[in-house]
């Protein structure tokens, strides 16, 4: 679903301009990466248009957040690096503020949820931060966070509601028009919006002609509603796999720049999240984050609805590797390309084995089986198995449970 941006009455001066953009982008030479810019013959075939991956899951920490956090930080007074600087973030932020405190000489202490993955609490330690985990979800970890900044002075480094994060972040749009001057289409994942609206300042101040479409995920939607009342408002328990866009009110800095510059939000599926993780993995040879891969989600449930040459973001690929584990599952489900079901069978010697045969002559790779035959549900001469098979997509998943029928199986489901 894709929700217009546009407003009648007059706007009011924007908090970023491109002279911001420019400055950040000065400031951070030798500091950031000039990520790469990939193309995608398999999205350029479904587009009909030649499609580009900008690779910011290759920047330094593993996302665009370094940007924001060093324009920021390297615009406090001496007193205020002298107090140190406090976080709170799952991931990606903390990791830009540790390296971006760490590269200034600031002190930097980052709150993270107690259930943060493991390699994204090591890494942000291993960029400098003192990390305090506290409370299971990030609202508490925010209000930890903020409660430490009034406590000892520290500054409170917001992840995206702060002109300097938006300026910072909106570099990577000045990268993309160097690299893709003949862009059309720019499609980017949305979260409190920092990102887009300091990409949307960029872009559109020197390419207005550009269609600009932010992504979210359909779980955790708080721009349509936003942009329906004409103001930042919250949305009740996000839902999505998408940590990094996983944001329940929109920034009140960047809300007006979304308003006011971004063509389209569009909101995207869990399941075409994981597809689209997958296909980033598969054919792109990418790893990225399902916040990261939204774009290419985006692209994937609606390819003709964008104009080539189209360039998608690639935000981030800071992606726990049980998660990953656990998406990629889904993705190849989705995909058709994995295939779970129970069925029951004749309890005798053999019956396990002759319906191993029916799936190798399907050409089904079985990839785990569970034998049950002792439950109260069975009858005393039959067995249920759980099988989770690999296939080559929707038509052989159907082919699949077809054999299985004509040997006698009873699908179950």
């Amino acid at each position: 679903m894709s929700y217009r941006t546009t407003r009648s009455f007059p706007r009011p001066s924007p908090a970023v301009t491109l002279d911001d953009v420019r400055g950040a982008q000065k400031m951070l030479v030798g500091v950031s990466r000039v990520t790469a810019m990939e193309g995608s013959r398999h999205l350029s075939q479904l587009v009909g248009a030649p499609v580009h991956l900008k690779c910011e899951n290759l920047q330094r920490t593993g996302s665009f957040k370094l940007r924001g956090a060093y324009v920021r930080i390297s615009g406090l007074l001496p007193e205020e690096r002298a107090a140190g600087v406090v976080a709170a973030s799952a991931g990606n932020h903390a990791q830009g503020v540790a390296l971006a405190s760490s590269l200034l000489g600031v002190r930097a202490t980052v709150f993270m949820p107690a259930g943060a993955p493991l390699p994204k609490v090591a890494a942000t330690r291993d960029y400098g931060a003192e990390v305090r985990l506290r409370g299971n979800v990030i609202d508490e970890t925010l209000a930890a966070a903020q409660d430490y900044a009034r406590e000892t002075g520290a500054v409170f480094i917001h992840p995206f509601d702060h002109p300097d994060i938006v300026a910072g972040q909106g570099t990577v749009g000045l990268e993309i028009l160097e690299q893709c001057p003949e862009l059309r289409t720019l499609v980017v994942g949305v979260g409190g919006g920092g990102l887009v609206a300091g990409i949307a300042v960029a872009v559109k101040s020197l390419r207005p002609d550009v269609r600009l479409v932010g992504v979210q995920a359909a779980g955790a939607a708080a721009y349509p509603p936003s942009l329906a009342a004409g103001r930042p408002t919250s949305i009740d328990n996000p839902v999505t796999m998408a940590d990094g866009i996983k944001v329940g009110r929109p920034g009140d800095v960047p809300f007006r720049l979304v308003e006011e510059l971004v063509d389209d939000v569009v909101t995207v599926s869990e399941d075409e999240l994981s597809s689209a993780l997958l296909l980033c993995l598969e054919r792109a040879k990418m790893v990225v984050e399902p916040a990261g891969a939204s774009p290419v989600a985006a692209l994937l449930g609606d390819p003709r609805a964008f104009e080539g040459p189209v360039v998608a973001l690639l935000s981030g690929g800071n992606v726990d590797p049980l998660l990953m584990q656990r998406i990629l599952r889904h993705g190849m489900a989705a995909a058709g390309r994995y295939l779970s079901l129970r069925l029951r069978l004749t309890d005798r010697p053999g019956a396990l084995a002759t319906l191993l045969g029916v799936l190798s002559a399907a050409d089904a790779n079985v990839l785990d089986v569970s034998h049950v035959r002792t439950d109260p549900r069975l009858g005393l001469t039959e067995a249920e198995v759980e099988l989770h098979l690999e296939t080559k997509g929707p038509e052989h998943c159907a082919d699949v449970a077809t054999a299985l029928r004509d040997a006698g199986y009873t699908v179950i489901g």
